[in-house]
């Protein structure tokens, strides 16, 4: 039986009072719903001496249309955002999105900034001390090594959180908040191409609300998701897509972004298909598109070239189901 090593609890009920323990603590790790962090912490992944659990935050949670966005607190359960009706209404394929992290259970106790900050997953990385050790570590913990790119120096575990995929298509921003105030992050600048560390939260620094721009009253938008299972299990692919439309039913905007590749999620350009009719020839064209710009890598338990295969088959399924989702602002 795995077990966590000892630690000191932290239990703040403010975000000033969490971002201050944070800063006094240089080796702290924040709990929210716990998910994802207390098993890595009995795989010996994470050994902080200091854990803010960060439930009692009543301002962290809920969820509102105001100034032109759908505002998201950072603790709002993933159960609650796919079946909330303001997220339903503004952002279907974000409902949708969590709806398809792990299971009921763990979507009830998972949240919206848990999701986001979901730590990179590799074959090679998510395993217990023993089965590292045996191997000789590797470059994102404790060894020097990456396993799935020779002579590799910069980790390549994936990205596998949900609803990063689709809130990158949708535009979103991050509030993120710490002893030196707020700052406002667009979500593409906000993860960068590590694994070790593949977002640019600081230590000290709480990610506190999610900001999804009013969509236009012409959007369609999908998510797909394959796995092996179809619940619990991380994705070996994550596709979102968004379509805004104009009068005439020419693409207007137009974001498609596929996850659990590399350490961020790969936003693919489409911008080529602007004034086209999302008709079934743009989506085959957008579909063999991704299969060329996509790469799975050994970083993941499944044949790299089957999830390559998978990926147009992905894609198509989220193009489609945007076209059955038109969305009314």
């Amino acid at each position: 039986m795995l077990r966590l090593d000892p630690f000191r609890l932290e239990t703040p009920s403010t975000v000033a009072e969490a971002v201050a323990l944070l800063h006094a603590h240089g080796n702290a790790k924040i709990l929210a719903g716990g998910t994802d962090v207390l098993p890595n912490m009995k795989h010996g992944l994470h050994e902080p001496d200091v854990v803010v659990s960060i439930g009692r935050i009543a301002a962290l949670r809920g969820i509102q249309v105001r100034d032109g966005a759908l505002e998201i607190g950072a603790l709002t359960s993933l159960h609650t955002m796919e079946t909330n009706d303001l997220v339903t209404k503004h952002a279907p394929g974000l409902a949708r999105a969590a709806s398809l992290v792990a299971g009921p259970q763990l979507r009830r106790m998972g949240t919206l900034g848990g999701n986001i900050c979901l730590d990179t997953r590799c074959l090679y990385y998510n395993q217990t001390y023993f089965w590292r050790e045996a191997l000789g570590f590797c470059l994102k913990k404790d060894g020097t090594v990456c396993h799935v790119v020779a002579g590799g120096k910069k980790c390549v575990a994936a990205a596998s959180n949900d609803t990063a995929t689709m809130l990158l298509c949708l535009d979103a921003s991050v509030e993120l908040q710490s002893p030196r105030g707020v700052r406002t992050l667009r979500l593409e600048e906000f993860f960068v191409a590590d694994g070790i560390k593949n977002n640019l939260l600081a230590p000290d620094e709480l990610l506190v609300k999610v900001r999804v721009p009013l969509a236009p009253p012409r959007r369609l938008e999908g998510y797909e998701k394959l796995r092996h299972r179809a619940s619990i299990d991380f994705p070996l692919l994550s596709v979102g897509v968004r379509f805004d439309l104009d009068a005439t039913g020419g693409i207007q905007e137009a974001r498609l972004v596929v996850s659990a590749l590399g350490a961020r999620p790969n936003r693919v350009n489409v911008d080529a298909y602007k004034g086209r009719a999302l008709d079934d020839k743009t989506i085959e064209e957008i579909a063999s598109l991704a299969h060329s710009k996509c790469t799975p890598l050994t970083n993941i338990a499944d044949d790299p070239e089957w999830r390559k295969d998978m990926v147009p088959v992905f894609v198509k399924r989220a193009c489609r189901r945007a076209q059955q989702s038109a969305h009314v602002s």
